[in-house]
């Protein structure tokens, strides 16, 4: 069985706007069985929210079926390290995400007079990035907190056009810092890690905008690379690429047809069987 890792942001929606035929593609999936999740490296909002987004555009699933960079960040620090004080830099679904598994967050207005108290610092997409923010998450981060970002993407699409993303925020406290960040999201081992036990697949398809995060971890993790040209990256982008995707599809209206052939292949195998 097939199981799908669907990117949002320019997949299925360029900010408030669907993307024609996402939610057919979503009600087919449902309709055959085939198992999906969402993945997104955009860590401002946490599965509730985007749940809810989701249902505004007439998409309804699952709030385990959404996996965000803060999700898969926070589940991992739980994991593989010790609790400890956590300074976010990042929107109010991460902040929401680090304080579901217990560990406590300080605050810009605490970091003041505690910044050396902090342990990490997960930084994400932070609409309201301030120079405030950076200060402390430099200070902290040289003197030997842990350096975690939620994912590299240096921009992302919105219906004005291409913004800075977390990755941009990122680069700014690298250069401050000279310290390298551990990154949680796409194209990265660690967010599969988390993908893996909601997904039941023997195959699995990456369908994504990106080429330096969504097609890079489909070949990490050695699945089929679906790539929609309603996002970020071009046919010309493609050409200069070292990582190719393996089909490339003008939007995700054209993935039903794909599934149809692969459905009926299916069948015709298990009926020579």
């Amino acid at each position: 069985m097939i199981g799908i890792i669907f990117d949002m942001d320019g997949v299925i929606y360029r900010g408030k706007e669907p993307i024609e035929g996402a939610k057919e593609v979503i009600e087919f999936l449902k309709a055959n069985g085939i198992p999906f999740v969402f993945l997104t490296n955009n860590s401002t909002r946490n599965a509730r929210m985007y749940k809810e987004k989701l249902q505004k555009m007439g998409i309804e699933v699952k709030e385990e079926q959404i996996v965000t960079s803060g999700y898969a960040a926070a589940r991992y620090l739980a994991k593989n390290f010790e609790k400890g004080n956590v300074f976010v830099i990042g929107g109010e679904g991460l902040v929401e995400e680090i304080k579901s598994i217990g560990w406590p967050v300080i605050s810009v207005e605490d970091a003041k007079e505690r910044w050396r108290e902090i342990k990490y610092v997960v930084v994400g997409l932070d609409p309201k990035l301030t120079y405030e923010k950076l200060k402390y998450g430099c200070l902290a981060i040289r003197n030997g907190a842990l350096f975690i970002g939620t994912n590299p993407d240096t921009t992302y699409p919105s219906e004005e056009g291409i913004l800075p993303g977390a990755g941009s925020i990122i680069a700014a406290l690298k250069a401050a810092t000279e310290k390298e960040p551990l990154i949680i999201g796409k194209p990265n081992k660690p967010v599969f890690e988390v993908v893996k036990e909601k997904l039941n697949a023997d195959e699995i398809w990456v369908v994504g905008d990106r080429l330096d995060t969504d097609i890079e971890f489909a070949k990490r993790i050695n699945a089929k690379a679906i790539m929609v040209l309603t996002g970020v990256n071009t046919l010309k982008d493609i050409e200069k690429s070292k990582v190719k995707p393996d089909i490339v599809m003008p939007s995700i209206k054209e993935l039903i047809k794909y599934l149809e052939v692969y459905l009926e292949q299916q069948n015709h195998r298990n009926k020579e069987h």
